[in-house]
């Protein structure tokens, strides 16, 4: 049985809306699109209100709320299926489950797992990340068995099917780390790719040798015969990546006449790098794609556009105002686009873009702050998109505040900070520091930027240069205010874009 999610085509209102007067309280005025969120009183209960279409959650089952974990995209003939390991919910020890869409708005969940964790002693106690890839007339899913309790902790197996939403193990395949490694612990994350030439099979592979986080890769026949260790692809620079033991869900892709690979370090940043081929070796300077908030991407394409499909990361309690770092949240895609200093960066999908109810925000579409300044700009809504620009003298912080509770003190902010060069989501009016990543920022330069949300996570798009993930429980239907810690900002040309589904 299949869920659907509908997200109706936007329809575009006649005339304008009515806005609210200037004023350090105004907000922009409702609208009968706009959710009431005055009956939800803690941000569990709003968290649990939300109509999530964009950022997508499996349905709610007899166990509870479930959490896309691990993303693992394919596409074929207009449909993204979109497998993911399935955390809490009715999911046994992360199975996999799989979403379909054809847009990234209106998706259709299957019930039923595509690939359940073994309930024995079996390699496959827990099912880690995979992908999957058609060679001929079949379909293969490559993934990862672990079992703390084996003398291999993990191991790569392989299941097989004639059809994309269902899949068979293979009994007694799977590939062991190469003694080369001189480990048994951590060897992960096969991502396939089929060469119809050669009719063989390439799978780069997630490892650690020496303590070191490493990707490799093997190649085997279309049979799944004949495997052969290819050697590394990439080491991590621990100067810049910093000491993490596993470089996550790694992936590769082709964009003009480079090749990227991406990976999330454990528990950190998505990153990339580049090189002349898909199978490197890749010894560009990693740079960040998004910070820790969004995690385990993965590449998918539809031979025109290029995705990055992962997950948005939650609190274990909406109500905590001191961290965000449980496993498992919301379905996110972002789109990767070429960057003016030849690398690539992430955007929104253009069917986020697409919002179809038009506001200008307090003040025309311009507000000047001087230090110390708070000024309500626009509504945090259930679904909406904000755009601009803003330039700023000097070297004090300034950004987007949300209110969470009415009192200053407990405001989550979206920060620039030209100081320290860095986009930085803080809670509690900037003392609790959640995540952060590198941005270039000048005095006197224009720039400009995109933020979209929905529900409780947003992103913040400073415009060709960085995606910033966040996650803002408790803040709907209040005021999101434009702040400075010093004299001389301006945003401009601000618009707020709400959709009418």
């Amino acid at each position: 049985m299949k869920h659907k999610y509908v997200a109706a085509a936007a329809v575009l209102l006649a005339g304008l809306m009515l806005f609210a007067a200037c004023g350090g309280d105004g907000l922009v005025e409702s609208d009968p699109h706009d959710k009431d969120f005055s009956p939800y009183r803690t941000a569990g209960a709003m968290e649990a209100a939300y109509d999530y279409r964009h950022f997508f959650l499996p349905a709610k089952d007899d166990a509870g709320q479930g959490y896309v974990g691990d993303t693992m995209p394919y596409y074929e003939d207009g449909t993204y299926y979109i497998y993911y390991l399935k955390d809490q919910g009715d999911s046994y020890n992360h199975s996999v489950y799989l979403t379909t869409t054809q847009d990234f708005v209106t998706y259709e969940d299957y019930d039923a797992p595509v690939l359940e964790a073994s309930r024995g002693s079996e390699q496959d106690a827990w099912i880690g990340t995979g992908s999957v890839v058609k060679a001929g007339e079949k379909y293969y899913f490559f993934y990862t068995g672990h079992n703390p309790n084996r003398e291999y902790h993990e191991t790569i197996m392989v299941a097989e099917g004639s059809t994309p939403t269902s899949f068979t193990k293979k009994a007694d395949w799977q590939i062991l780390p190469p003694d080369s490694l001189g480990q048994k612990n951590d060897f992960r994350d096969p991502q396939a790719y089929y060469d119809a030439e050669t009719d063989t099979i390439t799978l780069t592979i997630t490892a650690s040798q020496s303590d070191i986080a490493r990707v490799i890769t093997y190649t085997l026949k279309s049979d799944l015969t004949d495997v052969q260790y290819g050697g590394v692809i990439f080491t991590n620079p621990e100067n810049v990546v910093g000491d993490v033991w596993n470089l996550e869900c790694s992936d590769t892709f082709r964009m003009g006449d480079r090749w990227y690979l991406t990976f999330s370090a454990q528990d950190g940043a998505l990153w990339y790098t580049s090189s002349d081929s898909r199978y490197g070796v890749y010894e560009e300077t990693p740079k960040q794609l998004d910070a820790q908030l969004f995690y385990a991407a993965k590449s998918v394409t539809d031979g025109t556009n290029t995705y990055m499909v992962g997950w948005a990361r939650r609190s274990e309690s909406a109500s905590s105002t001191q961290d965000v770092n449980g496993w498992a949240g919301n379905l996110l895609v972002q789109k990767v686009v070429a960057s003016e200093d030849g690398g690539i960066v992430l955007a929104p999908t253009d069917v986020y873009m697409q919002a179809d109810i038009g506001r200008k925000l307090l003040s025309g579409d311009k507000i000047s702050l001087s230090a110390g300044d708070y000024k309500d700009a626009f509504t945090c809504q259930e679904r909406y998109v904000v755009t601009g620009a803003f330039t700023f003298k000097g070297t004090e912080a300034f950004g987007l505040a949300f209110d969470y509770d009415g009192n200053r003190s407990r405001y989550k902010c979206i920060t620039l900070s030209p100081q320290a060069q860095t986009l930085e989501l803080s809670f509690n009016l900037g003392t609790t520091v959640i995540t952060s990543m590198p941005v270039s920022l000048e005095a006197g330069v224009s720039y400009r930027f995109t933020y979209l949300q929905e529900g409780s996570v947003g992103v913040f798009y400073l415009d060709g240069q960085a995606a910033f993930t966040v996650r803002l429980y408790g803040v709907s239907g209040k005021a999101v205010k434009l702040y400075a810690q010093g004299d001389g900002v301006t945003f401009s040309e601000l618009k707020q874009f709400t959709y009418s589904y």
